[in-house]
Parts: C-alpha cells; structure tokens; sequence
C-alpha cells in the first residue's frame, strides 16, 4: 500500500486532512490551533512530497521525518500539521487490518470512557447551576466551566482579583446545590498568575474540586512548583504543548495530576501515546484536551480505551449531534461516557462534498483585557 494524496481541509468545523491511498483505503486526521488553521495546511502541503508514495504502515518512522525532516523544530503549527497526518496514518492501518484503533495502541483497558461537557452559562451563578443540573440529570458525572470576571462580559473584561473570588462563589453554589457525588472542574484558561490561582485554589479546597485547569501561563513550567507547594487541589495542565519535550519538566518533577494531551496539537496519536506511557511512571492521569471536531474525539477516545491511567475525556459536544453533513459516521456515546467503537480504524466516516462546500474558517483571535487595557490570555 502506498500513499497516492494528502488533502487539507480549513472548515469552520475544524481543520482536517484526508490521506488516500492506492488500494482505496483513506484516513481522517484533525489538528489542533484552529484559528492559524490556513498556515496548518500549508505545513501539510509543505510535507506531501516526503509522504507521497510511502508506506502509510510505517507510523514511527513518517512521525520522524516530518518532525525532524525541515531540521529547525516547528513548533506548535508544525506538531498540529504532523497530528493531523500521523492519526489518519493509524486510521489507515486500523481500516487495512480490520480492527479499531484502540487494537493496535495494545487492546481495552476499560470498557467506556467518561467525560466532561461545557456547562454555562459561567458570567450568571444561577444559570451555571442549573446548566450543571442539566448535565447531572443526562448522566454526566462531571460538570465544567471557565474562569470569568463578573463584570467583564461585555467587553471581555478580565480583572484576576474579581475572577478569583466569584470562581469561588461559582464553585461553593454548584457543590452545595448538586451534591458531593459530581465532580468539578474549572479552566482557569491561563488567565492568572501564580499568586492569585493560589487565593483561588485556596478558597476552593473545602469544595474538592476534581482539578484547576491550567492555572497559569504554559510557557514557564518552573512556576507551577509555586502553586504546586501552596495547594493541595490537583492540577491539570498541557493543552497547548507541542510534544513530549515540553511535559518533561512537569511529569519527572510530578508538577501536575492530570496530563492535558491535546493529540491534535502534541504530535497525534504516536506522541500521545509516549506521553501516556511516562506518566503513567509518574501516576499522572490522562484528561485529553478535546474542544475540536469528531476526529479529535474518536483519537482520544481510542488513546484513553487503551491506556491505564485515565481521569476523564474533555467532550463538549456528544457525537453524533455536531457536523454530521461532514462527519456522517461518528463514535458511540451514552450517559456521559463514549463508548467502545466496534468500526475499524478511529470508527468515523468523512463526506468529502459536504467538506469542500464547508465555510472556510476565518481564524480570528479571541483575549481578554484588564480594565487599564492591558492584555491578558483569553
């Protein structure tokens, strides 16, 4: 089997690649950065000639020739173009073999994997219970939402010393009024520095929360042993990480709780994979990061199936009810939890027509300022 196309595709509903082959058989990928999604599919235009004509079964060695192959390391935009072709390369070999892809990453671990949606409305209490009622009464075991400012919906507005304590409002309301048996997480997005997530973290402990999403900036991993020796909430961290380089310094000095692997961002399903292994040296839980499309879904559900150390899979959306005129064929999901596909290769099927007649994505930016006008993650 030889490798014949690679075809980028920049939709509103993601970015996405199709891999065809000279025996018919084709695979999906998706990246992640959405919003730098047309400099992404020039990187996989950039890579075709190194991949065209290959074998799609050798995954290891194609991962390294595309990462290593323009010599100068490519950063994040790089690492989402090599997701994108490195998952379609395992949906191509499931497919070839008859099996799912959680099959070749080393078979079932666990029989379905829980998941997390996004509950809001975050700027109102009231209306944040009650989006929580509603998922607890779906069955969802977990509820999730982001930092806000109170104050700041308008004009995004972000004061940190505002956020943190209506953060704590927030989750004292959605304990008390759900009960000790749903767990709860807040993204804090980035949004603060080391000393106000440490007030924030604080004031939450006697609530349990189930994790603190990225606390603070990803660029410097050292401040997290900060908020690490202040604290006995657990932490969540890695969505925006290209590669296992950037968790070494967090896994070997035991800096998080939960691994926050994008595989559309981190280098696919080969490097999550590797990702997954070491922590599990380290008694580090797997909690993908997951707000893209169904391909992202059906990865980081096969990677979960077959890993052993999971806390929860991020799901905003259940399959099935987003892009179906792209994605038509979607994995199984029911009562909070996806579950095992029994199709071959990630279990998703892809209508090429109803992709190039999509809306291209525009890939504007999206912060958030402080009340001077200086800016702040978003």
């Amino acid at each position: 089997m030889k490798i014949t196309a690679i075809k980028p595709f920049v939709l509103d509903a993601g970015i996405y690649v199709k891999i065809e082959t000279d025996e018919g058989i084709y695979g999906l990928g998706e990246a992640g950065m959405k919003r730098r999604g047309r400099a992404i599919a020039e990187v996989i235009h950039s890579m075709a000639p190194d991949l065209i004509g290959q074998d799609p079964f050798r995954i290891e060695h194609l991962w390294q020739v595309m990462f290593r192959g323009g010599f100068f390391p490519g950063g994040g935009i790089q690492t989402s173009a090599v997701s994108a072709v490195d998952i379609a390369l395992w949906d191509i070999k499931g497919k070839a073999l008859g099996v799912p892809v959680y099959e070749l990453l080393g078979g079932l671990v666990r029989d379905k994997v829980v998941c997390y949606p996004h509950n809001g409305d975050p700027h109102d209490i009231d209306k944040l219970v009650a989006s929580c009622k509603k998922t607890q009464a779906a069955g969802y075991k977990f509820v999730r939402w982001g930092m806000v400012d109170p104050e700041g919906e308008e004009g995004n507005i972000l004061e940190p010393s505002r956020a943190v304590r209506f953060g704590i409002e927030q989750v004292k309301a959605v304990r008390e009024q759900l009960g000790e048996e749903i767990e709860i997480c807040v993204d804090v997005h980035t949004r603060l520095d080391p000393s106000a997530v440490i007030q924030f973290c604080k004031g939450v402990e006697q609530y349990r929360p189930y994790f603190i999403e990225d606390p603070i900036r990803s660029e410097s991993s050292e401040s997290l042993r900060l908020v690490r020796q202040q604290t006995s909430v657990p932490i969540a961290v890695g969505e925006q990480w290209a590669g296992k380089w950037a968790f070494r310094q967090v896994i070997e000095e035991e800096l998080t709780d939960y691994a926050r692997i994008d595989i559309c961002i981190a280098g696919g399903l080969t490097e999550a994979k590797k990702i997954a292994g070491w922590c599990e040296t380290h008694y580090i839980y797997l909690a993908p990061h997951n707000p893209l499309g169904p391909v992202s879904t059906a990865a980081c559900l096969h990677l979960c199936l077959a890993s052993s150390l999971v806390g929860v899979q991020e799901c905003p959306c259940p399959p099935g009810t987003t892009h179906t005129d792209v994605f038509p064929v979607q994995v199984p999901f029911a009562d909070g939890y996806l579950q095992v596909p029994d199709r071959p290769g990630l279990g998703v099927e892809f209508n090429e027509e109803a992709a190039v007649a999509g809306e291209p994505r525009a890939g504007k930016g999206l912060c958030y300022w402080r009340e001077d006008g200086s800016f702040t993650n978003w």
